[in-house]
């Protein structure tokens, strides 16, 4: 820990000058006003290079103008907010100068409640640097100043005290090398393996496995050079899955941090910067795309189709009801189909009926758990969703009535002429009905007791009794051989 130089008896008399972003906010404001307005409205994205050409200020005021941050759901630093009160306690005038645009820093300072004074960009001038060195001087005179990047070298080196807050090692060693005393320095949290592995939602890929299927029902899983292109095709869908979730989660910043536990998300705490999601989803989905040119061309066309109907799915179509469970099952469907493409085994249509009616039973459990929760929070809407409160019901019977006709399909194909090339024991697969009907059953009782996660394919790969149905439905298969 850097040791910190008190403050004199007069400090209260001189300002502290306080950033925004990156020092009060671990986040960059500009950053996701643009995340704001490329998911409100996309086609603004084309007038960007235009408003850029007026200048940073202009830039700046027209993106805030039509994102219109929501400043209580930011990222404070929580840590610097309570220094802020105990100085702001102590009688000490608080000052918010910031290069961000004056809507956003106007919005903080009046959700926060703790500045006397407000200088930030305004359309005209974009308040960074020497600008914002010369309005503080003219402002304020002597001032202690806190802030986190090389920009704010300069203003350092003519404060009286310098304020460090979550700073990279080398402007922090600048910071020591003016001549001027570090108050008070607040370290930038380490950032772990893990948080990556968060961001990247590793744990979803196991949803990925479904391109297996096609091998497995075909009983080819034996063949090397088939096995191998199903590892690639699950390789391609899971770097393409996780630079979905990457945009999703950037797109979603506000609901997230509306949520009890999405709000823990590397990009909603800002555990991981919105700039690197914003590198990290072309570069992933590149790599899924390099993986394609291993596999046919038809399976590159079908991830392609996944990659835009999922895009679709984050920016509109999980806000329209019933569409979005509805496409949900579909981009399950859509990787067995893929497994199908990617090995060159044949889909039965059995296969695809079935797994429609169970996945689209599953979705219907993700969104009735959302529900259940906007329920006993006594809310009546959930942000980013089109379901009401009152839908509980609703959905509980069409999701129960999907899983049911899903086994109704199992059914039907047991007794089908198809089901003699796979299995010279057909009347054994007939113990998978009454598996099924206890395993999705089960699903949706917890689901109405709460004890479902919100994704059930993830509550399912924690469960136990999920494992021990797996085990039985296998042996069931082995013995119908």
């Amino acid at each position: 820990m850097v040791p910190e130089t008190p403050l004199s008896a007069d400090s209260p008399d001189v300002a502290l000058a306080v950033d925004l972003d990156g020092t009060l906010v671990r986040t960059d404001t500009l950053h996701e006003n643009l995340l704001v307005l490329f998911k409100r409205a996309p086609w603004l994205v084309l007038l960007l290079p235009l408003w850029v050409l007026k200048g940073k200020a202009y830039f700046k005021a027209e993106v805030a103008r039509r994102a219109a941050l929501d400043a209580s759901l930011l990222p404070y630093n929580e840590e610097l907010l309570g220094f802020l009160q105990e100085e702001k306690a102590k009688g000490r005038r608080l000052v918010l100068a910031t290069a961000a645009d004056q809507r956003i820093a106007q919005a903080v300072a009046s959700h926060l409640g703790l500045f006397a004074e407000v200088h930030a960009s305004d359309g005209r001038e974009n308040l960074s640097g020497a600008r914002k060195l010369a309005k503080l001087k003219a402002s304020l005179g002597t001032f202690d100043y806190a802030g986190n990047d090389a920009v704010d070298v300069p203003l350092w080196r003519e404060s009286r005290q310098v304020v460090v807050v979550h700073a990279p090692s080398g402007v922090l060693k600048q910071a020591h090398g003016l001549g001027r005393a570090v108050h008070r320095v607040f370290e930038k949290p380490r950032t772990s393996p893990r948080v990556w592995v968060k961001a990247l939602r590793v744990h979803q890929w196991a949803k990925n496995a479904l391109v297996f299927v096609p091998l497995l029902a075909a009983h080819k899983a034996a063949s090397p050079d088939l096995l191998l292109k199903a590892v690639l095709g699950f390789v391609a869908f899971s770097l393409c899955a996780s630079s979905v979730y990457v945009l999703n989660d950037l797109l979603d910043l506000d609901s997230d941090r509306r949520h009890p536990t999405k709000k823990n998300r590397p990009f909603a705490a800002c555990t991981l910067p919105v700039s690197v999601g914003v590198v990290m989803a072309p570069l992933l989905l590149l790599a899924g795309a390099a993986v394609c040119l291993l596999l046919p061309p038809a399976f590159a066309a079908l991830l392609a189709t996944y990659y835009a109907l999922t895009l679709a799915y984050s920016l509109r179509l999980k806000q329209v009801v019933m569409l979005d469970v509805l496409v949900l099952a579909g981009l399950y469907t859509v990787r067995i189909f893929g497994g199908s493409l990617a090995v060159g085994v044949p889909t039965s249509s059995w296969l695809l009926m079935f797994s429609m009616f169970l996945f689209l039973s599953l979705a219907l459990v993700k969104r009735l758990s959302e529900v259940r929760r906007l329920r006993l929070s006594n809310e009546t809407s959930a942000h980013g969703r089109g379901y009401l409160a009152q839908d509980y019901e609703q959905l509980a019977s069409l999701g129960a009535a999907a899983g049911q006709v899903s086994v109704l399909v199992l059914a039907l194909y047991i007794t089908s002429k198809e089901v003699t090339v796979y299995y010279d024991h057909p009347e054994r697969l007939w113990l998978l009905c009454p598996v099924m009907l206890y395993w999705v059953g089960r699903i949706w009782v917890l689901a109405h007791r709460g004890q479902v996660n919100e994704d059930p394919l993830v509550f399912a790969l924690r469960d136990r009794v999920s494992y021990a149905v797996g085990l039985v439905a296998a042996l069931v298969l082995w013995a119908a051989t």
